[in-house]
């Protein structure tokens, strides 16, 4: 097997993957009707919520989509006809749930708060109060438009206090951070195969409580991302609706196994490793962060863009594109930032190199200290 050039990707997702994440794509031609990829597939629907402690209580769904698809998935399927859904907006992917809430017509009202501020819990239980036809809260776990982890766990424990479901973007919290779904018990949450799991991009799923599967039957809006008919189809026939990407498939297989591998326990242990490493290295630099320490994610930082006038973003990118490195712009917070994560198949050897990169850069851009 020829190598595979290796790029070291910084933005969140989708991820740098193993070379056996990347050979697991190179398999014989099967058509997905058959019984032993309908195996393949069920395996991979067992194994999903186990990443998430999500026990007997959960099931998997899973749609050829990227993560968007399976957010659209569960807002739509989720919320019934006379629901209301409540909306935590501080920050794009926030701002993304309110766009599929208005482009399906769904009842809904929006916690708005400029990108990167933290929301209050105590807020949001006085909209609650306030008005009793809210049915479903919606928010981000991991919000990567700034590096901040929301206090999901206690919108939980507010939320099943006034008997109301929980839907939980983990885009790129799942398999990364602790998401455990025995404390959290939301009722749906959403990730997708690109991103902390290190897989290929293309497969979005929804984990959800099975002992809802009667509540949602008639609650779709959409024709393809109907939850009640995806999961009904997989069980009655072992197979997903419509053509699902094989290889994608085998991949993610692939990627959750050196999951279980590694363990979460792992994987924990080598994001924040990374993550320190990442941090105290910028701050030596003289960066800033838009972010206090307390909301920190620990996977993802966005730091705030400096004012020298030799500085320039495009400029920055395509030096570290050039010799491997892929870094990220900014997403509308608060300040003007740019973006740097740590999730996938990197190391502290990557990380390391990365900053070495960084000084080069500064240096030969004449920035001599980093100006705020």
């Amino acid at each position: 097997m020829k190598p595979i050039k290796r790029n070291i990707l910084l933005n969140p997702g989708p991820a740098t993957t193993s070379d056996e994440v990347k050979w697991a794509l190179v398999v014989p031609d099967i058509c997905p009707r058959e019984k032993e990829f309908c195996d393949l597939m069920d395996g991979i629907k067992q194994d999903l919520p186990r990443v998430v402690n999500g026990g007997d209580d959960y099931t998997a769904v899973l749609f050829a989509s990227s993560g968007t698809g399976g957010v659209e998935a569960a807002i739509t399927s989720a919320v019934p006809k006379n629901g209301k859904l409540l909306i935590v907006e501080n920050g794009a992917y926030g701002t993304r749930m309110k766009q599929i809430a208005v482009c399906y017509q769904i009842p809904f009202t929006a916690y708005t708060l400029p990108y990167g501020d933290f929301p209050d819990v105590n807020q949001i239980k006085r909209m609650l109060e306030e008005d009793i036809g809210i049915t479903h809260i919606a928010i981000v776990d991991h919000e990567t438009t700034t590096g901040m982890r929301n206090p999901v766990a206690e919108v939980c424990k507010l939320a099943q206090s006034k008997q109301i479901e929980v839907i939980v973007d983990c885009m790129s919290s799942y398999a990364g951070l602790p998401v455990d779904l025995r404390v959290w018990q939301a009722e749906y949450i959403i990730s997708s195969s690109n991103k902390c799991i290190q897989g290929m991009a293309g497969l979005s799923f929804v984990i959800f409580k099975k002992n809802l599967l009667g509540k949602i039957k008639n609650n779709a809006r959409s024709f393809y991302f109907d939850l009640y008919a995806q999961h009904e189809g997989f069980h009655q026939t072992g197979q997903m609706q419509f053509t699902p990407p094989v290889q994608v498939v085998y991949a993610l297989r692939k990627a959750l196994d050196l999951f279980f591998e590694e363990t979460m326990e792992g994987r924990i242990r080598r994001y924040r490793n990374n993550y320190e490493i990442l941090y105290k290295g910028l701050e030596n630099l003289g960066f800033e962060f838009l972010l206090p320490d307390q909301y920190q994610s620990g996977i993802l930082l966005a730091i705030k863009e400096p004012c020298n006038p030799e500085y320039n973003f495009t400029t920055m990118h395509d030096y570290f594109y050039e010799r491997g490195f892929t870094i990220y712009p900014g997403k509308g917070a608060k300040e003007a930032t740019f973006r740097l994560s740590v999730l996938g198949d990197l190391y502290a050897e990557d990380i390391r190199l990365f900053l070495l990169q960084m000084k080069n850069y500064l240096d030969v851009s004449g920035i001599q200290k980093v100006a705020y």
